[in-house]
């Protein structure tokens, strides 16, 4: 029976002897300083998140630091002094006496951590966190370090040096850290290591297998320590039999408690603790479950390899946890069946056959690289339909998807989508420009999981009964005829989205033969050796002008808008103003318009080189912006951002920009009002086709480069709301809120705007250097021109003397002017960037400075009343005279 009063007076005596001197401040203080430098680094400016992740990198190895140095005194420090056999004569239990050292050292550790919660605050300061995340992350750094603590005591009871016990305890406590560096790929392996069981922490959720993991580390750590301290009842003849005794024990209960942790973690519940609740089942899905029918129930096999590369480990992870409660939730309506895909097994022939689709990812392991086969999909099936999930990638939101699939299969009918042909192929087929046959696009596949898909012919008058929705991508490709078909269609009031684009670049750039202001290609048919029949000329030479009639709107199909604003830091060298990042943190209000459906909630869409749109004064349609640029944006010509190649085009380097001040429409959604003449109208335009290329695709698939982008949630949101099914948006758009940090964001976007106009001003005054260059040939040339004392011979002769020294003069101005402007733009980019570092630099070293002065401050508080209590003490015949 423990006494509570025993164990409360050794926790007392120990903790008190930890804080008598300055040592235990200092390593406080060196704690918190070294956990600042990680969390605050150079990376974790570049990554713009107001979070702790680059703490929760590093924080396993901060722990062989701390941990030892907490727990090295414990034992050892008792056998130096000799204090350990007067410890064990006092009237306590060992159990007691080892409990009482536990949270004695426990309560250190939770007050070091304590102290280094200003990290929060510093991030409350600079950002805005997810206080959820914020919990479950210093919950994880407790548990961690309360389970080593242990550990540490193990190592100290072994000797009576604290200098070896810190080292003992140092190796120790990197078992359970390192150990699933032995093997990446092995389950149990990682099942034991404590990297990956902190992992689930940093996400902002609770995961009750991982608690149950750090507990039983600390039970297993607990109980050799219980076995080294009551080796000094064994007699000298039972050493070894006590030895074998125990070591037997020790052995069972681990395996008990492997046991019991695997059995565990394999139906564990896991409590979500973030804001936005995005690791959780959403009461969505559960009412959708409910209301699948008895009598046509729902099956979903997932295919899922069980060693992966360790980027996949978390969505593993998170699917099966996902695909778990689906069945519990299910019951006889929704069941799932686990399948394990091993390489060249019947199950993988299995998975094959049912299209689901193996990623080849390369990783490392030990140094290497390696290439490994995943397989990661699902087939939710029913009696009348069939949903396939070839993968889910690392952007795949896998509620979604699976939710989808359900109620997919679970109603007989679908929805029909018919997508118009145009010179965009969005179906695939055979390209001449490509010289080959090019695949459908991936948004075809994303459509089918949820819709009838169906190929439209813009040849001939498009049914108005077929379709629920119309999706023309490029229309502006289309000839007069066809042209007319759509319109026809459009003023029928049929909903119908519209993706058009001055200058398109998908498909690795072969999108650039489809702008509206390039000619149609060439349809062929010719014999060798013969002229093919010459293209026919799009309709309103590229301009849609009788489709913009209709909606009342001003589009010009060569006007390209450009937005300096970049929320990645990362990229701000590498990707170009035309590369446009739609979010509220552009500083615009209604970047994603608030008030619709399709808009509210999202958080980033990128954008390449897309066009603006713009009501019509006069108009009788509502017109409601759906995605804005930032104030820092402006609008480029055709012949400022393209220049003639061969037979096409190429996009200029570094065009003169102009910044207007004006936030551009690239997306609105177009409607009828009582007052219009056109009932009816229902219509989505927006002005880039690229939002929905393959690339965009997979970059939100991979979350490529860090970025986790919402353009196929906005496609389907669009799609969704014109069919008047809007079920799934809500679902679609739950993901956690991108946190960034706002101090810093808008301290450097001064230098930032202050560089492009300074780039700006180069660009001009490098052109007005080159107009005078140009100037002084036509001067030149109308000089002699107008000579009368010349005869056309000489003068012809004299031009092409003065062409051909101006000319050269000219090359040689052009470059001087050109490396001018260069040298002028790298020094603003250097000043620049040193101004954001200075930013950057101030806030770190604020983080880094500030979180210690806690304990710096308690420590000489503390020391100053114990000097002050020892003066007290000591009698004034004893002090020293002056």
């Amino acid at each position: 029976m423990l006494r509570n009063n025993v164990v409360l007076a050794i926790f007392k005596r120990n903790v008190q002897s930890y804080f008598s001197g300055v040592l235990g401040y200092l390593f406080i203080v060196v704690f918190v300083v070294a956990g600042a430098f990680a969390a605050f680094n150079q990376q974790f400016f570049a990554n713009n998140q107001a979070n702790l992740d680059q703490l929760t990198l590093w924080y396993p190895l901060l722990l062989l630091f701390i941990i030892p140095a907490i727990t090295m005194s414990v034992w050892a420090d008792e056998k130096k002094m000799g204090t350990d056999e007067l410890l064990f004569t006092l009237p306590a239990s060992d159990v007691e006496v080892l409990l009482g050292k536990f949270f004695a050292v426990l309560a250190v550790y939770t007050i070091a951590l304590l102290f280094s919660v200003t990290h929060i605050l510093v991030l409350l300061r600079i950002g805005n966190p997810d206080i959820g995340l914020m919990f479950t992350t210093y919950f994880g750094y407790w548990l961690a370090g309360a389970s080593l603590l242990a550990a540490g005591m193990f190592a100290s009871a072994l000797t009576s040096s604290t200098t070896v016990a810190f080292v003992l305890g140092t190796a120790i406590c990197a078992i359970p850290i390192f150990i699933g560096q032995v093997a990446p790929t092995n389950n149990l392996v990682q099942g034991l290591s404590l990297v990956t069981q902190f992992q689930d922490f940093g996400t902002g959720v609770l995961p009750l297998g991982s608690i149950l993991y750090f507990i039983s580390l600390a039970v297993m750590m607990l109980y050799l320590n219980r076995v080294l301290i009551t080796r000094r009842h064994w007699s000298s003849q039972e050493q070894n039999s006590m030895g074998l005794q125990f070591l037997a024990r020790t052995v069972s209960l681990a395996v008990i408690l492997i046991s019991v942790n695997v059995i565990v973690s394999y139906g564990s519940s896991r409590i979500d603790m973030t804001n936005e609740k995005v690791f959780s089942l959403s009461q969505t899905t559960k009412d959708l479950i409910s209301k699948i029918d008895d009598k046509n129930p729902v099956t979903m096999e997932a295919f899922i390899s069980p060693d992966v590369a360790r980027e996949y480990v978390p969505i593993r992870k998170r699917l099966i946890g996902l695909l778990r409660e689906y069945n519990q939730i299910g019951g006889k309506k929704l069941q799932v069946r686990f399948v394990d895909v091993v390489p060249f097994s019947k199950e993988e022939e299995e998975a094959r056959l049912l299209n689901i689709t193996p990623q080849q990812v390369q990783t490392e392991r030990g140094g290497r690289a390696y290439v490994d086969t995943i397989f990661m999909g699902a087939v939710v099936k029913s009696g009348t339909d069939e949903v396939v999930i070839p993968f889910f990638n690392v952007g795949t939101p896998i509620e979604y998807e699976l939710t989808r699939s359900i109620r997919t299969v679970s109603k007989d009918d679908r929805l029909t989508v018919g997508i118009l042909n145009t010179d965009a192929n969005i179906f695939g087929g055979f390209n001449m420009a490509a010289g080959g046959n090019q695949p459908p696009w991936l948004i075809v596949s994303e459509l089918k999981k949820q819709y009838r898909v169906q190929q439209v012919s813009p040849d001939s008058p498009i049914s108005d009964t077929e379709y629920d929705v119309l999706i023309a991508v490029l229309p502006s490709s289309l000839t007069q005829p066809q042209l007319k078909n759509l319109v026809d269609y459009v003023k029928k009031g049929k909903p119908t989205l519209i993706c058009d684009d001055p200058l398109p670049v998908f498909g690795g750039g072969r999108g650039i033969q489809a702008a509206p202001r390039m000619p149609k290609p060439s349809p062929g048919g010719g014999m060798m050796g013969m002229r093919q029949p010459p293209p026919t000329p799009k309709a309103d030479e590229g301009r849609l002008t009788s489709l913009l009639n209709v909606l009342q709107i001003a589009w010009n199909n060569g006007e390209v808008v450009f937005d300096y604003f970049n929320p990645h830091p990362e990229f701000s060298e590498v990707v170009r103003p035309e590369l446009i990042f739609i979010t509220p943190k552009s500083g615009t209000r209604g970047a994603f318009n608030l008030d619709s459906n399709i808009t509210s909630g999202l958080q980033e869409i990128l954008t390449f080189f897309p066009g603006s749109i713009r009501p019509r004064k006069g108009r009788d349609l509502n017109f409601e912006p759906l995605l804005r640029t930032g104030p820092n944006s402006g609008l480029l010509d055709w012949g400022e951002i393209t220049s003639p190649f061969f037979n096409s085009i190429r996009i200029a380097q570094d065009p003169p920009r102009q910044i207007d001040s004006d936030a551009h429409v690239l997306a609105a959604h177009i409607t009828s009002t009582s007052k219009s003449k056109e009932k009816n109208i229902n219509v989505i335009f927006v002005a880039d086709a690229d939002l929905i290329s393959d690339e965009l695709f997979n970059i939100r698939e991979r979350q490529a480069f860090g970025l986790k982008i919402d353009n196929v949630t906005f496609l389907l949101n669009c799609v969704d709301q014109l069919a008047g099914d809007d079920s799934y948006i809500a679902l679609r758009k739950r993901r956690s809120k991108h946190r960034t940090l706002t101090l810093v964001e808008r301290e450097t976007s001064v230098f930032v705007k202050e560089r492009n106009e300074e780039r700006e001003k180069a660009t001009k005054d490098a052109e007005a250097k080159l107009q005078d260059a140009r100037d002084r040939l036509k001067a030149e040339r109308e000089k002699i021109e107008q000579d009368k004392a010349l005869n056309s011979r000489t003068k012809q002769i004299m031009l092409r003397m003065a062409e051909e020294n101006e000319k050269r003069r000219l090359e040689v101005d052009e470059a001087n002017i050109e490396l001018e402007k260069q040298q002028q733009v790298a020094k603003i980019k250097a000043r620049t960037e040193r101004q954001i570092r200075e930013i950057e630099d101030r806030i770190r070293w604020y983080a880094i400075l500030v979180p210690p002065f806690p304990a710096i401050l308690l420590g000489i508080c503390f020391l100053f009343f114990r000097t002050t209590n020892e003066n007290q003490n000591i009698s004034p015949d004893r002090r020293l005279k002056k």
